[in-house]
């Protein structure tokens, strides 16, 4: 398994990437995602996962972004989006992609990891608890905020 960046070779397979159809209300398309990462170029960390040449998954870090709004000092930094292909989840995919970023923004010198997600049955909380990412107690736009020590 192995993280490439978006490229003009890439980005239309990237942008065919979808998740299960039960889970499309609980992270937003890849498309949605690369626009972001436009706009917040220089905090976003966005990359494909592939299992050796297979796509299998996206995913986009934050770094340093500033928490509520673009003047607050509150900066933080973890994963915004982790889309894994609904045919391809269950096998690991995922745990290696959320690992990586941690690992990346560890080595920019991050201490706190956050993510938020949507508090639902069959959403992805078991997931990230699994993974040591612990509910803070706050909410952002409406999803459980976590936070996992680097």
């Amino acid at each position: 398994m192995r993280l490439e960046r978006v490229t003009p070779k890439n980005y239309e397979a990237a942008l065919k990437l979808s998740v299960r159809e039960d889970q499309k209300d609980l992270v937003a398309s890849v498309e949605h995602s690369l626009a972001e990462a436009y706009v917040y170029g220089e905090h976003a960390w966005p990359r494909l996962v592939y299992d050796g040449d297979r796509l299998v998954g996206f995913l986009m870090a934050f770094v340093d972004l500033p928490w509520k709004d673009p003047d607050d000092t509150d900066r933080r930094s973890g994963l915004w989006r982790l889309n894994i292909a609904g045919k391809e989840q269950g096998r690991g995919y995922g745990t290696f992609a959320v690992e990586a970023a941690c690992a990346e923004l560890r080595a920019r010198g991050t201490i706190d990891f956050y993510v938020t997600y949507v508090p639902r049955d069959g959403g992805p909380a078991p997931f990230y608890r699994g993974l040591g990412f612990v509910p803070t107690g706050e909410v952002a736009d409406g999803e459980t905020v976590a936070v996992r020590r680097l």
